[in-house]
């Protein structure tokens, strides 16, 4: 009983933080998950590849729920493998959830797809979200539920949610290039100020209603130059990349910020974004968006 499944991160258009409406959109970095399932095995065990330390408390936990749900509360192992870096703000979390969940589900044998009239459907990939979003929450790492987040790395393209209600209020492709700068420092979700993010509710509403208007890139703008302020991180970045860059924010609650290019702008230049980041400390990454999302391998 072997599943195996890739999800995507995601970069931030609304930080949820403030308000509980969140946006966000699929890049082509995955995390891939590895599950074994055994009737007689006694729970669950962990592990993260690039993190043989690391808390391992949200995969196992997946499974755990994804067995007890679909299953018959099997134990087994779960192994994650990932481009994605962590704590970093490009949705680790929500990625490693998504993989683990829809691997369980393929070492279930059961047929995960999007249409949950069809019949063939065993599992829709919004309840296998759905699913991964509880044990995120149940295992403490994140404050949100980060609904925005794994739907954009389970479905792909941008998807703006309701995450108080862990409802999908829309979702477009979009087509993007993206330069993404991660400094060496991390931050995790669940240490976030949320009075401090909540300070900025007006602005998120501002942002909320830019992104439900499809503009996407504007509505990351102003989310950056907001959230960068309440979590006190640097806007000088953003700032240097907004002359060459469809949109720029700060993404999650940092400390990652993604700048994206409409390929089809030729005022867009993500080349000199990349200049302009490159004696910062940290790495750049370009990659695109990615609109197919979360499926099993």
């Amino acid at each position: 009983m072997e599943g195996r499944a890739a999800a995507l991160g995601a970069g931030t258009v609304l930080n949820a933080l403030a308000t509980g409406t969140g946006a966000a959109f699929g890049i082509d970095v995955e995390t891939r998950a590895t599950v074994t399932l055994n009737p007689d095995a006694d729970g669950v065990r962990g592990t993260i590849a690039e993190d043989p330390d690391g808390d391992t408390a949200l995969i196992e936990h997946c499974v755990a729920l994804a067995t007890e749900r679909w299953g018959d509360g099997e134990g087994g192992t779960v192994r994650t493998d990932s481009d994605v870096p962590l704590a970093a703000g490009l949705k680790s979390s929500s990625a490693a959830a998504n993989a683990t969940v829809l691997a369980t589900c393929d070492a279930l044998g059961l047929a995960v797809g999007d249409d949950d009239a069809d019949p063939s459907v065993d599992v829709t990939r919004l309840d296998a979200c759905r699913l991964g979003v509880r044990a995120a929450r149940e295992a403490g790492v994140t404050v949100t539920g980060a609904f925005d987040d794994a739907t954009a790395s389970m479905l792909g393209g941008v998807t703006v949610t309701d995450n108080d209600a862990d409802e999908l209020r829309s979702r477009e492709t979009v087509d993007w290039d993206v330069l993404v700068w991660t400094p060496p420092e991390r931050a995790y979700s669940a240490d976030a100020d949320v009075t401090r993010c909540e300070a900025v509710a007006p602005m998120a509403d501002l942002v909320a209603d830019l992104a439900l208007d499809g503009r996407y890139a504007e509505a990351m703008t102003v989310n950056g130059l907001a959230f960068s302020a309440a979590l006190g991180f640097d806007a000088d970045p953003a700032v240097e990349a907004m002359p060459h860059a469809t949109g720029v924010s700060l993404s999650g609650t940092g400390p990652s910020v993604v700048a994206v290019a409409d390929p089809d702008d030729p005022e867009t230049d993500l080349d000199a974004v990349a200049d302009a980041w490159s004696n910062r400390p940290g790495t750049l990454r370009r990659t695109t968006t990615r609109n197919d999302g979360a499926a099993v391998e």
